[in-house]
């Protein structure tokens, strides 16, 4: 019986889709499936374990938030969408780091802090030490005059439609962009389909971001129109980690810790 791992092992040069740098170097993209065989080999047996992968996930997300707010950065009020997994906890992660910087930060939680375990739990934590603002989804919230959104709410692993929670996440964040507040994606916009490049659902709820911020490596759905700017953040996985994955390629983050990338069509981000 053949497995996935054989199959992704015969994908060719061609048939995988690449992303490039500015400098014209290649970058593989991945399926949702190969980065969580990513994951967890890092996670499982290699390492960086997870709460070190989120925290340089969150950490590289505040960076291109500061990036984002541009001079405007001191005092800046940025609203934090979290969902209840890896995705929200990197986006707590980030709220952490923003607070820690003068910003004023409100995150906006589908999990009660009282029910939070695991990664988030810890990241609720550590929030709880830095002066941010913590609102539960449902009670009151502003997004419209916000400086930027940070969607954290699912990243790319979406099944199927968004729950009620989750689209209603989604459904604020589509608010503050017709308010004209921009947005930063964690890693793929929440409700996209990450591998076919397409928002599932007759009611097509999903995230239009202003730039997303993908993770180790680009996902291949992601689009200039359904993701925006795009830009790669590097969070300390090693390239044996990916090979053990079936996934090789030349280093090309250079001396940068997060780098823009050309879409495959050759539309630059």
């Amino acid at each position: 019986m053949t497995s996935r791992f054989d199959e992704r092992q015969r994908m060719t040069t061609t048939q995988r889709v690449h992303f490039a740098t500015a400098l014209g170097q290649r970058v593989p993209a991945v399926t949702v499936a190969e980065m969580h065989d990513v994951d967890r080999i890092s996670i499982e047996a290699t390492g960086p374990a997870l709460l070190q992968l989120l925290e340089l996930a969150g950490q590289q997300t505040a960076l291109a938030a500061l990036d984002m707010l541009g001079d405007r950065w001191p005092g800046a009020r940025v609203v934090v969408l979290c969902g209840s997994g890896h995705n929200g906890a990197a986006g707590v992660c980030a709220a952490r780091h923003l607070a820690n910087r003068g910003l004023a930060v409100e995150v906006i939680t589908v999990v009660p802090l009282q029910r939070a375990d695991g990664a988030l739990g810890e990241a609720f934590l550590a929030l709880g030490e830095a002066p941010a603002r913590i609102t539960r989804w449902d009670e009151a919230f502003d997004v419209s005059s916000a400086d930027l959104i940070i969607d954290a709410i699912l990243g790319c692993r979406l099944r199927g439609r968004p729950h009620p929670v989750q689209a209603g996440l989604i459904r604020a964040a589509q608010g503050g962009a017709e308010a004209g507040v921009p947005i930063l994606s964690l890693d793929a916009p929440s409700g996209l389909d990450a591998d076919r490049g397409i928002i599932p659902g007759y009611a097509r709820i999903g995230v239009r971001p202003t730039r997303t911020l993908t993770l180790g490596l680009p996902k291949r759905g992601l689009t200039r129109a359904n993701s925006g700017d795009l830009w790669l953040a590097d969070i300390g996985i090693p390239p044996g980690v990916f090979a053990r994955a079936g996934i090789a390629f030349a280093p090309f983050f250079g001396t940068e810790a997060r780098i823009p990338l050309v879409y495959p069509d050759g539309g630059a981000s």
